[in-house]
């Protein structure tokens, strides 16, 4: 489909491609052409300010997903059907525009886009203002433009506002990050960024083992755990509880005051008192040497240290002797009515009354310097860097919200690329656009709130909101889903879907209490994981459906490996509700354990055929994780799921390549992994005179699997002949991979 024009203004209406979007359209709204069909909307005023709201006309009725700021730190979608359901902070609004002859039976076994296309709006910075989308209860989309500084005015945000349209909501999103990313050259896309090499090893992080009681015996006792259980971390994160904090509000032996916690403030970039004295028989004395010999005694590649983007939640101590230097200042939080618009956050408040000790912006690089080049002495490898939006409140008398953010975050980049090696940086609680349209080096993000283990009602909400929120982070970062805990109630469901993420796996166990049967589902024997090639995201038939709330449809994630598909499909009905968002008296009560149906697709893969190879004819295996089930299908068929809450399925979706003598073949992977085809690198045939022969490049150890339409003679792993299954009925064809995890020949001749 081609979807024709630049989005114009005709007659008081926005057109883009066929559709009028917008009417009412008012007069100083305006338009300006981009590339490639695409434009920026704007605005004028009569009079400078550093917050307007604009009205930019009614919306027609489409149907919408908005991914906006429930609070300050993180995103969520929203799903609806009208402008007045569109929520403050919206920072991207997608829109399905459909032709009558498109709408069709739900389990269509063939689908059609031919006559759907979508319009996208991306509220983006302008110079110093950023903006973001809302709707009115008269169905009218507006445009919230700010600095964060009464003292920064304009009278016009003239590329405030990005639209596009296309007839792929995944290319349509990703182009238009490109063409951002050339005309503001404020931020960079995914694929101009170093990645990270922890994000291929299972980590473990301290948060939900300690929270801020971590020390190195815990450490030590944690490590040992995993060590005993034959699946050890090879990176570690040593999260909040390291650092010398004071909190000046709180007296020695007195209730805790609510909220102080917040205003505790950093005062020396060298570690506390715990770990001065550290390791099992006093072995080291500080962190260097706990880090040292953790680092040998265990294997540890990589070990990551926590804070905030301020230093500390509170920041730093202005009194401090160490501090001093960095010409800190007491900064009290202005919350724009974006921020307090939705839910307020406990912290925030806090702050609001307590303040920060804010560093000078022009002496921020010298404390991240000071504070990275000390822990890279010690044998750190990176940091997770929290709290990052905090700088959108502290604008004020710093140029506004977007160059401070600027400020501290080119210096936190540059920071970790003079300390650190290959970018080791993890960014948390940053889902602001002046936080995501800054980012030139920083190539991974956490993508929701947090996993929070005693919080029954926000597991479904977890997984659903980082696969929404990855359409947009996901151009610009790896999304990072958290770490989770294997021995949880909802562990599966956690670890199936960081399985197909595209992610780091992490976790946060208690030491000696984990599940190694999950564990080991996701983590090879040597550490690695089989990490997919993208951040994994809605399928497109998901897009517009709300997973949790709407009592009738799952959640499907797709991503891609090598040369096969993924999907998972998760039931996340029933177990939560979104925040912000009322039950409807008239939506159905779903039960906690009620099952719900739907059906999964070669199709639900995006741009399956770009891997698929030459010699596919359309063809699919679908191999299903849980149940063990091998199907055969064309690419439109479709496979029915049935699940009952915080159930789930993965399927590995193998095109099937036809080859010499009519042989239909299809690598699945290791059988026995969640994303069993992450473990398949190639596949080739070379054809003999005694026959076809099948080479796999393939990882890792355990039940290889791949789809066969006949029996092979023999079979070969590494040159060594090797005993195999193979199941005629289901065309099921296994062997047994020894050794080590490393590259594989496997080798099948027919």
């Amino acid at each position: 489909m081609t979807i024709p024009a630049i989005p114009s203004i005709k007659n008081s209406s926005l057109i883009v491609g066929s559709k009028v979007v917008l009417t009412g359209v008012p007069a100083n709204i305006v338009v300006s052409p981009v590339s490639g069909g695409s434009a920026f909307i704007g605005a004028t005023s009569s009079s400078p300010y550093s917050h307007q709201v604009f009205t930019l006309g009614t919306l027609g009725g489409f149907k919408f997903l908005s991914l906006f700021r429930f609070k300050i730190w993180w995103m969520i979608p929203r799903v609806g059907k009208s402008g007045s359901e569109i929520p403050m902070e919206t920072q991207l609004l997608l829109l399905e525009a459909r032709e009558e002859s498109a709408l069709q039976n739900e389990i269509s076994s063939s689908p059609s886009n031919e006559n759907t296309f979508y319009i996208l709006f991306l509220p983006v910075l302008d110079g110093l203002f950023r903006t973001s989308l809302q709707g009115t209860s008269a169905n009218e989309l507006q445009f919230c433009v700010e600095s964060g500084d009464a003292k920064v005015q304009t009278s016009q945000a003239l590329e405030g506002l990005f639209v596009n349209s296309g007839d792929n909501p995944f290319e349509l999103i990703k182009n238009s990050i490109k063409i951002l990313e050339k005309k503001k050259q404020t931020f960079s896309h995914i694929e101009n960024k170093k990645i990270p090499a922890h994000l291929d090893w299972f980590g473990w992080c301290t948060w939900d083992a300690f929270y801020t009681q971590v020390n190195p015996e815990g450490i030590e006792e944690g490590l040992k755990s995993f060590m005993d259980g034959g699946c050890l971390p090879k990176f570690l994160i040593i999260d909040d509880g390291w650092q010398e904090t004071i909190n000046e509000f709180q007296k020695e032996g007195e209730p805790l005051v609510e909220g102080t916690q917040f205003a505790s403030r950093l005062v020396d970039i060298k570690e506390n008192s715990k770990f001065k004295s550290s390791g099992s028989g006093n072995t080291s004395t500080n962190l260097h040497g706990f880090i040292d010999v953790i680092k040998e005694k265990y294997g540890l590649k990589f070990v990551y240290m926590w804070h905030a983007l301020a230093g500390y939640w509170g920041g730093v101590l202005p009194s401090s002797e160490t501090m001093r230097e960095y010409n800190p200042k007491l900064a009290y939080p202005i919350q724009s009515p974006g921020n307090i618009g939705n839910l307020r956050d406990v912290a925030m408040d806090s702050l609001e009354k307590y303040g920060v000790g804010l560093v000078d912006p022009e002496k921020i690089f010298e404390f991240y310097n000071d504070l990275h080049g000390y822990l890279a002495s010690c044998g750190v490898d990176g940091v997770k860097v929290d709290v990052q939006n905090l700088l959108e409140t502290l604008g004020s008398g710093y140029g506004g919200r977007v160059a401070i953010t600027r400020r501290y975050q080119e210096a936190l980049e540059q920071s970790v690329a003079r300390n650190f090696s290959d970018n080791n940086l993890i960014c948390c609680m940053c889902h602001n656009s002046d936080s995501i349209y800054s980012s030139k080096k920083s190539a991974v993000a956490r993508a929701s709130e947090d996993f929070m283990p005693r919080e029954t009602t926000i597991q479904t909400l977890h997984v659903a909101a980082v696969a929404f929120n990855s359409l947009l982070l996901g151009e610009i970062v790896v999304p990072d889903w958290d770490m989770f805990q294997s021995k949880h109630e909802t562990a599966e469901f956690h670890g199936a879907a960081r399985a197909l993420g595209g992610c780091a796996v992490y976790v946060s166990d208690k030491p000696g209490n984990q599940d190694f049967k999950i564990l080991k589902k996701l983590v090879l024997p040597d550490g690695s994981v089989l990490r997919a090639r993208y951040a994994g995201r809605p399928t497109r038939d998901c897009l517009f459906e709300d997973p949790v709330m709407d009592g009738k449809s799952l959640l499907k994630i797709w991503n891609l490996n090598k040369i096969s598909g993924i999907v998972g499909v998760f039931n996340c009905q029933g177990a939560g509700n979104w925040p912000l968002k009322q039950v409807a008296e008239r939506s159905p009560k779903t039960p906690s354990n009620s099952s719900i149906s739907g059906h999964v697709r070669p199709l639900d893969v995006e741009f399956l055929d770009e891997i698929a190879g030459e010699n596919w004819r359309g063809d699919c295996a679908v191999y299903a994780f849980n149940s063990g089930s091998l199907s055969v299908m064309p690419k439109n068929g479709n496979l029915e799921v049935s699940l009952t809450t915080l159930q789930c399925e993965i399927y590995t979706i193998s095109p099937i390549g036809v080859y010499a003598n009519g042989l239909r073949f299809a690598p699945i992977g290791l059988l026995d992994m969640y994303n069993s085809g992450g473990a398949v690198e190639s596949l080739s045939c070379s054809v003999e005179i005694s026959g076809c022969r099948m080479k796999i490049k393939g990882r890792g150890v355990g039940r290889f699997g791949a789809y066969s339409s006949s029996k092979p003679r023999r079979c070969l792993v590494g040159e060594k002949e090797e005993e195999f299954s193979y199941d005629s009925e289901k065309g099921l064809l296994t062997v047994k991979l020894q050794g080590g995890c490393g590259p594989k020949d496997i080798e099948f001749l027919y």
